[in-house]
């Protein structure tokens, strides 16, 4: 077993020599955890074939599921990509640094490892003092997964990342709470027509206005994809999923309070510990085991930095069932939709429609 470093950093006053000792570490082969604005990253050297392979193992991820390479100057795109389409440059000069990862077609530098097989790499650029001298003193090019284990919630704070992967790395930089809470938008950029093929803060309305043009959208984003390998993180396997199982509930709002209310007392009755994923609009109807409040309706950016946490605290508490209500899948809310689906399985009740989907 590893034993693994904690390090506190501050992205004010980053401190140099351990940013160099992590970075060794990055150069060495070896694992290093860090943070970002959107979560926190688990990062190897994305152009040794050995490093990708250990990121794969530390998290128990299936190797067909791409990682992002992340860099910290723009020029060093070059060496990673075999061109660099205009549109690439208009979206980094418009959201880089910043929570967007661009998929392109990859260099021979660049090992199959790290692409999970395929001819495209997924790049990205962290809007994070701490992610960018880290990238900078490994060499420029970081391949990193979330900093869980492969299917947990993400996490949003060194501790998450302690819980899951200590033991299995050599470092952990603890540089606070990812501001964010939700992994980059990923956009393809190597069809005819722009794709998003995950939804995050860049939504589909603000790419269209910077490139001027219709942006497209994975049709799995809201469903399960099956029989293809995945293009990017996050679009095949079961994701950010809490250990109880879990199952989110659409429609209206008097309805879906009355129905989680119905299936939470049916549990609790069953001998289940149930968890209920709300609004703060609507907390205060619920009874549970526990019931938390990821954000208001007004501000769905809030629900999606509390998400992850509130479903590792599920687990903490050993919840057994958990019922969450939707989001409203526009915006931002997309993208916590697009979270909360994978949490559950694609297990959904739709109010008012008398019926229980599993897509």
């Amino acid at each position: 077993m590893i034993k693994t470093r904690i390090e506190t950093v501050n992205e004010k006053y980053l401190d140099r020599k351990v940013l160099a000792e992590a970075g060794n570490i990055l150069k060495t082969g070896g694992l290093v955890a860090f943070p970002t604005e959107t979560v926190y990253g688990l990062g190897g050297d994305a152009l040794q074939r050995e490093s990708s392979r250990k990121i794969y193992a530390a998290k128990g991820r299936p190797s067909d599921n791409p990682l992002i390479v992340h860099i910290c100057r723009w020029e060093d795109i070059g060496k990673i990509t075999r061109k660099i389409p205009e549109e690439a440059r208009k979206l980094a000069r418009a959201f880089w640094p910043g929570p967007l990862t661009m998929i392109l077609e990859k260099a021979d530098v660049v090992p199959a490892e790290t692409t999970g097989g395929l001819s495209t790499v997924a790049v990205r650029m962290p809007d994070n003092p701490i992610a960018l001298a880290l990238i900078d003193a490994a060499g420029g090019y970081v391949a990193a997964p979330s900093a869980n284990l492969s299917g947990k919630p993400s996490p949003t704070l060194a501790e998450h990342v302690a819980e899951d992967l200590s033991g299995r790395i050599e470092m952990v930089l603890d540089g606070g709470a990812a501001c964010i809470g939700l992994e980059s938008t990923i956009v393809d950029l190597t069809e005819k027509a722009p794709v998003i093929l995950r939804p995050g803060f860049i939504t589909r309305d603000m790419l269209e206005k910077v490139l001027g043009r219709p942006v497209g959208e994975e049709r799995s984003l809201m469903g399960m994809e099956e029989g293809r390998a995945p293009k990017a993180p996050g679009m095949k396997y079961r994701h950010y999923a809490p250990a109880g199982e879990m199952t989110v509930v659409a429609g209206k709002e008097q309805e879906v309070t009355k129905t989680i209310q119905r299936l939470a007392d049916e549990k609790m009755r069953a001998g289940e510990k149930v968890g209920i994923l709300c609004s703060r609009e609507t907390k205060d109807f619920y009874r549970a085991d526990r019931v938390e409040a990821a954000g208001t309706r007004e501000d769905e950016a809030e629900a999606a930095r509390h998400l992850y946490a509130l479903l590792r605290s599920f687990d903490r508490h050993h919840v057994t069932c958990i019922y969450s209500e939707a989001f409203s899948g526009e915006g931002i809310g997309q993208a916590v939709m697009n979270r909360l689906l994978k949490a559950a399985g694609y297990h959904i009740i739709k109010t008012g429609e008398n019926r229980r989907e599993s897509e």
